[in-house]
């Protein structure tokens, strides 16, 4: 038995994570990875849908999909992730009437069943059994993406339901990996070479794992009572191999003091991604984030005492239902009151089935976000180039990602891109640079000493 696969990836990090999990499953039934999605028996998309252009872009593919139908009727075509996730009622199915096999994430663990019983010569059914047996698909080891850094999620889902997001309808609620799991694969990544690792959770740090009670160490100095999350961080900053953890996304309102503290674990990244998404109170009430500016601001207050130096990060939603002109203005107000070095800005669209379609009118002109849009993506290039000058002729550590025509790129501890002359068998080390040159989005040097 033979065949090949392509996996394609939409979204976020923990769309990336998955997609692991996919590919490990698709490796472990005797397929092989292709590019070409022509010659490949299966062709999978891991889907997002995060905005309505997310998922327009899987409708456009759709009709190229179609025509590969046509031309190989035996070639099995797979949406899995938040899409599938969301369809509650079949509308999102029926439009992508090429789609052989249509499922929410966590249900991959039937995968290769579903493929055996469309294409029997593809899958050994003894191998299709296997994955089935999994209670949740977390379980699944992931093939990574490389071998110096791994993605490692500790919960999927959400319990916090803002009024415009579709996560806890396509991801469901917030269920917790057992701490003792987490742990498991970061030794393991860390005996295979890896040098970094990232956290994921759609509420990362609320985390309540079912084995609190056995899985730290006497000598963690982090309380269990509120939730574990500095304990885990703890404990993967004792891992040798480990250099640099980071993690993704923490909810503002449990920032607190504890989570504030594992920022200054010794293996943890300078770099805080706090999503605000409105500098707006009225604007956080009808997205039903549970927070308020005010308190906002002072935990960046907070951060920054406990890391002066560290580089902060956000998300921001732009034209939300009923956002004004006064209130947009008090959204450039706190960035600049938080000096961000990076926004990962969006402008808001209506996402069937949450609360925001079902109470609000969308009623902020397309024309008008656009230019919202364009005033706060000027503000972050004036404000990163300003604050990337302190790295000039300073020392950075980079990890190597990346090499292309005789230059090296990677992150600093920063979360700054850097890039310099270099060899590509340097990939995967961590390396000390000097900066010669700060940009808005690369600083640029050569390696120090």
């Amino acid at each position: 038995m033979s065949g090949s696969y392509k996996i394609t990836t939409f979204g976020c990090q923990m769309n990336v994570s998955d997609s692991e999990r996919l590919k490990q499953i698709l490796n472990s039934i005797g397929l092989s990875e292709t590019e070409d999605e022509v010659s490949a028996d299966v062709l999978l998309y891991n889907t997002c849908s995060v905005r309505q252009t997310a998922e327009d872009r899987v409708y456009g593919i759709h009709r190229t999909l179609a025509k590969l139908k046509e031309q190989n009727p035996k070639k099995i075509i797979v949406v899995t992730g938040c899409m599938a996730g969301r369809d509650l009622d079949g509308k999102i199915k029926k439009r992508l009437s090429a789609v052989d096999l249509f499922f929410k994430t966590e249900e991959m663990i039937y995968l290769p069943k579903w493929i055996s019983e469309l294409n029997q010569e593809l899958v050994d059914p003894n191998a299709a059994q296997e994955f089935s047996e999994y209670d949740q698909y977390l379980k699944i080891k992931p093939s990574y993406h490389n071998t110096f850094q791994a993605y490692i999620a500790i919960s999927n889902g959400c319990n916090k339901f803002c009024t415009y997001c579709v996560v806890p309808y396509s991801r469901g609620r917030q269920k917790d990996r057992p701490a003792q799991d987490v742990i498991s694969e970061a030794r393991t990544c860390a005996a295979n070479g890896c040098v970094e690792i990232t956290i994921l959770g759609q509420t990362v740090n609320l985390y309540n794992p079912p084995d609190k009670e056995r899985a730290f160490s006497a000598d963690n100095p982090f309380s269990r009572e509120k939730n574990c999350f500095g304990a885990l961080m703890w404990e993967l900053n004792q891992i040798s191999g480990i250099r640099r953890i980071h993690f993704t996304a923490p909810h503002p309102q449990y920032m607190d003091m504890e989570t504030i503290s594992a920022l200054t674990l010794p293996h943890h990244l300078n770099y805080l991604h706090l999503p605000v998404q409105s500098g707006s109170n009225e604007v956080l009430k009808r997205m039903n984030r549970t927070y308020t500016r005010e308190h906002y601001i002072e935990t960046i207050h907070h951060v920054r005492d406990a890391c002066p130096d560290i580089a902060i990060g956000t998300d921001i939603i732009l034209g939300f239902c009923g956002e004004t002109e006064a209130q947009f203005e008090e959204t450039l107000d706190l960035y600049r009151v938080c000096d961000f070095d990076i926004a990962y800005i969006g402008m808001y669209s209506t996402r069937s089935g949450t609360t925001a379609t079902k109470m609000y009118k969308d009623d902020i002109p397309r024309q008008e976000k656009k230019h919202r849009w364009q005033t706060v993506q000027d503000l972050m290039e004036a404000t990163v180039m300003r604050k990337n000058q302190k790295y000039k002729d300073t020392v950075v550590s980079v990890l190597i990602d990346s090499w292309k025509k005789g230059r090296c790129e990677g992150n600093s501890r920063e979360m700054k891109r850097v890039s310099f002359s270099g060899t590509k068998d340097m990939i995967g080390n961590i390396v000390d640079v000097c900066v010669t040159e700060p940009l808005e989005w690369i600083l640029r040097g050569e390696v120090a000493g």
